[in-house]
């Protein structure tokens, strides 16, 4: 068994990107002209709940990225966005007045998942680039929208499921591709989660209510009710607003999925789950498992992915097993590749057959190798370099395509390609059955 570890420089590289290295600063203000960035980005974060938050730090660990305003519904989190970035931040209710701005170059959209789209189509017709938390869309409909405002608009927009940026990812995904375990059959996946704020239970502000919180532009395109804070600062538990396991936790799994396999998605989906432990009011199941079908692709074989998601677990983490025809990589805090070539020995099966043709077929076997034990397991671990995480890494390749307009990973195709499997399972847990998906037209199909 041997260990491997990425270097620094190597971890510079994934954090950043190797153009990074050579670019050339610009004097601090310079803003961007003519379409083309400059290096200074001035960003503003629409959503400041625990997620807006750390998309916004991650952005300002950048020397040359300036958060210009922040919009969120709160009044809480609007003063704690002046404590914490200063008094000369733009803050606001009203999203629209961050859009209008000229001198924002960048949004971040981490709201509740049914405004995603309708704040990334109006940021990218506003001509800003879009960091857009996962999933990119509340519902399918949404997915074809969003495509054609980014076309239209030619912006950058890069979802924000942050495993297509680590590195351990990255290895994987090449250790797939150089076949280091064969074709792919059979990926495993899952989150276990034993914390009330794992399962969505998030605290209330003793100060909630239609004073401080801006009900009716929260309410949106959602249904018209009165006000509840469960429903504001819970939102994830309720259909109107958020995407369930399926679309906060599933589509991570999806999303590292297609990366690995460089696949666009499956032709089939299943789930089933139910609400087991977190009876709090919530509408949306606490326990999950969803069956997806992979074609063949002229990038792989076929083959099939398991997730699963637990709320009331005792443990709290997230894995991957990825099983090929010729070893498994396992992806946790570290990449585990274990080769094991297939068992050789004859013996075991022809054990029950008479003696005489026992000791013919292995006189037959001899020379070929089949009544010999081939060599134990080789097993390999990767470790991720120390230095800042996945949202940060993640960031760092959102802001790098911002200055140099290069292509991102995770674009609207895939991010819609990722969220729509993952919007099915949701259907098909509420409609108990088995539903079909074209991930080439990005289309809902018979099974």
């Amino acid at each position: 068994m041997k260990t491997i570890r990425t270097s620094r420089r190597g971890f510079l590289r994934t954090a950043a990107g190797a153009a990074a290295a050579t670019t050339v600063r610009l004097p601090a203000g310079t803003r961007r002209q003519s379409g083309r960035p400059a290096e200074r980005i001035r960003i503003a974060t629409i959503g400041l709940g625990q997620q807006g938050f750390a998309d916004t730090r991650a952005a300002l660990l950048d020397p040359e990225v300036e958060l210009a305003g922040i919009a969120d519904l709160y009044a809480g989190r609007r003063q704690r966005a002046a404590e914490e970035f200063g008094d000369g931040v733009i803050r606001t209710a009203d999203y629209r007045e961050l859009l209008e701005r000229r001198e924002v170059d960048a949004v971040i959209v981490a709201t509740s998942d049914h405004w995603h789209a309708p704040i990334c189509i109006q940021a990218l017709q506003s001509g800003k680039d879009v960091y857009c938390e996962k999933p990119m869309v509340h519902s399918l409909r949404e997915g074809r929208e969003v495509l054609e405002a980014r076309q239209r608009t030619d912006r950058i927009l890069q979802v924000g499921s942050q495993r297509t940026s680590s590195p351990l990812y990255r290895r994987a995904r090449r250790l797939i591709g150089e076949g280091a375990i064969g074709p792919v059959l059979l990926i495993e996946a899952w989150y276990r989660r034993s914390s009330t704020n794992g399962a969505w239970q998030y605290v209330v502000p003793p100060d909630a209510s239609p004073r401080t919180v801006d009900w009716e532009r929260f309410l949106g395109p959602a249904p018209r009710r009165p006000f509840d804070a469960d429903r504001f600062f819970r939102w994830r538990n309720y259909w109107d607003y958020g995407t369930a396991i399926a679309g906060d936790l599933f589509v991570h799994l999806l999303t590292a999925v297609h990366y690995l396999c460089d696949s666009r998605g499956p032709v089939r989906v299943a789930a089933q789950g139910g609400l087991r432990h977190w009876k709090d009011g919530r509408e949306v199941p606490d326990v999950m498992l969803g069956l997806y079908e992979y074609p063949a692709a002229d990038r792989h074989p076929p083959f099939n992915v398991s997730l699963r998601v637990n709320f009331a677990d005792t443990v709290e983490g997230s894995g991957m097993r990825i099983v090929g025809s010729e070893g498994v990589i396992e992806l946790g805090r570290r990449l585990t590749l274990v080769r094991r070539p297939r068992e050789q020995d004859i013996r075991p099966s022809i054990s029950t057959f008479p003696e005489a043709m026992q000791r013919s077929l292995l006189e037959a076997a001899e020379g070929t190798g089949a009544a010999e034990v081939v060599e134990s397991e080789q097993t390999t671990h990767f470790e991720a370099p120390a230095g800042p995480g996945g949202t940060a890494l993640h960031m760092a390749s959102f802001l790098e395509a911002v200055r140099t307009r290069s292509p991102v990973v995770q674009d609207a195709a895939f991010g819609f390609r990722a969220a729509a499997p993952a919007l099915l399972a949701n259907d098909s847990y509420l409609e108990r059955r088995t539903l079909g998906w074209d991930p080439d037209s990005m289309t809902v199909q018979q099974p």
